[in-house]
């Protein structure tokens, strides 16, 4: 697929100098640059880059000003970094838009699918399973009975999606995720036996949310887990019964959030987090990586380690935390010295 500069520079409203016929096919670095690929320069410490690149067409700011020849084609805009994301998003969504109905796929009898749709081969979509407009549904997708899901969503290769699951518009999730499996609900009989208590909730994902690859969110033992709107989750991310996410969080990779625990809006929690169940943690809380967190965060809170704390008392702790050895050498002398017994 090719564009020439004008075509991209009409996308982002840009200007171009140089060769408005110059033609693309792909995008690079600037410093990895070959004939035919687009690339952009936002940052002062790639200036130099402009000037050997054998990119075609570049990206720039409208107040980039050359300090010698350039051989690219350039494209001036207000924000090269954000138009060139906003190029990023229309190739993606030129190079995703597939259509049609691939086979062999199941579609059951009693389905219904939205228009301008695209099934995978092998997908397989159970009874009355409601899809709305422009919904891409990858090879070996699963889409179980009574699911209902929205429009324009992206539904990547190898998904599993359990029965009654309620997904909302605009969302993306990646291959390999699997979502509205059983909770980990389990009780002891008189024997010591453990017996599974049925899982016959759902989950309710709403719009704008996007779901990394090998991602879980199981059902709820009764009502929903539920991942509010424009949630963003990393992969491999554990999201257990009856857990609430509230709007615009982000969560990075392997994260484990164990049942019933509500988490606000608006929070940004790092890698490796670990949260014990039945907590309420409050909106635009920070969490820093590989923290543990067994108790309620009020709205605001910034907190590490484990069990996790107040960010700047981590940090004077983690002080003397590095000098342990050192403090505890000195305890040894005084002692061997007889001042300290």
């Amino acid at each position: 697929m090719k564009f020439t500069a004008q075509q991209i520079a009409d996308i982002l409203e840009g200007e171009v100098y140089g060769n408005p016929d110059e033609e693309v096919s792909t995008l690079s670095k600037i410093e990895e640059g070959k004939r035919g690929s687009l690339t952009f320069l936002s940052n002062p410490k790639y200036h130099s880059y402009l000037y050997t690149t054998n990119a075609s067409v570049a990206i720039v700011n409208k107040t980039f000003i050359p300090e010698k020849e350039v051989s690219t084609t350039l494209i001036k805009v207000n924000d090269a970094y954000e138009s060139f994301a906003k190029l990023l998003e229309f190739y993606n969504e030129v190079k995703n838009n597939k259509t049609g109905r691939e086979q062999p796929s199941f579609l059951s009898d009693t389905a219904k699918v939205g228009t301008n749709e695209y099934i995978g081969a092998f997908a397989y979509i159970g009874e009355n399973v409601v899809i709305g407009d422009n919904v891409k549904i990858y090879p070996n997708s699963y889409i179980g009975d009574n699911v209902v899901i929205g429009n324009n969503c992206f539904i990547f290769s190898g998904v599993k999606i359990y029965s009654e699951t309620i997904i909302g518009n605009n969302c993306k999730i990646h291959s390999g995720t699997i979502i509205g499996a059983d909770g980990f609900g389990f009780v002891p009989d008189k024997n010591g036996e453990y017996k599974a208590v049925p899982q016959i909730g759902n989950v309710i994902i709403e719009d704008c949310v996007d779901i990394g690859s090998n991602a879980t969110i199981d059902r709820a033992t009764l009502g929903s887990t539920i991942i509010r709107k424009g949630v963003k989750l990393d992969n491999q991310i554990q999201i257990a019964h009856n857990v609430e996410i509230g709007k615009n969080t982000v969560i990075a990779a392997q994260t484990g959030i164990a049942g019933s625990t509500k988490i606000g809006e608006n929070c940004i929690i790092g890698g490796q987090v670990g949260f014990a169940g039945h907590l309420v943690i409050g909106n635009n809380v920070s969490i820093q990586g590989q923290s543990g967190i067994t108790k309620n965060l009020k709205d605001g809170e910034t907190v590490q380690g484990t069990p996790a704390m107040n960010y700047s008392d981590y940090y004077k702790s983690y002080v003397h935390f590095k000098k342990l050895p050192e403090i505890a050498n000195k305890l040894h002398n005084l002692e061997k010295s007889g001042i300290l017994k």
